[in-house]
């Protein structure tokens, strides 16, 4: 497939991105997204709330805070808090994961990959994490990597990108990355 706009649509489409959120930043064959982008992505899809347990506990996710450290993982932290059959959700603390990311084309959004609980801040003393509340959040955090992204490319860029593949993608040098096929702004060899 033949990529048909050269880079002057590219970064028109860049312009019209909508301000909230500053576009991605094209390198050659690489798209990166700083974490500070990531962050104000995340901050409009919270704070969410998630039945469990047949409906018999509301777990509520607030204040998410995303660290896009060196190496291949990035850190993300949330504010917890459950309520009963339908009372008042009670702060239960903070919690702290570490994940590696995937990039799925067909969305053009990164999620978390294979993430793990790293550390819990009870939100009162002596509350601490037990297995079964680990489970819960385990059970809920597998949901949420396989159905909410971290950061989603804006339609009218990706639109652009047409049939542009992507070779890899995750946390590299404190951003998010894509590596695609060929530079967006080079039509594809026939």
């Amino acid at each position: 497939m033949r990529l048909s706009r050269p880079l002057p649509v590219l970064l028109a489409a860049l312009l019209a991105l909508p301000p909230a959120l500053a576009a991605p930043r094209f390198e050659g064959r690489q798209v990166s997204v700083q974490a500070a982008d990531a962050q104000a992505f995340l901050q409009g899809r919270f704070p969410q709330r998630h039945s469990a347990l047949g409906g018999l506990l509301e777990l509520t996710v607030s204040n998410p805070r995303l660290e896009l450290p060196p190496g291949t993982r990035m850190r993300l932290g949330l504010d917890l808090a459950a309520a009963t059959a339908g009372g008042t959700p009670t702060p239960v603390g903070r919690v702290q994961l570490s994940s590696a990311l995937r990039y799925d084309p067909a969305r053009k959004a990164f999620f978390l990959e294979q993430p793990a609980i790293e550390d819990f801040r009870p939100a009162q003393a002596g509350l601490a994490l037990d297995e079964g509340t680990r489970g819960l959040l385990n059970a809920w955090l597998a949901d949420y990597a396989r159905s909410e992204p971290v950061y989603r490319i804006e339609p009218p860029l990706a639109a652009l990108l047409g049939g542009v593949q992507v070779e890899a993608a995750g946390v590299r040098d404190g951003q998010l990355y894509v590596l695609l096929d060929r530079d967006p702004a080079l039509p594809a060899s026939e």
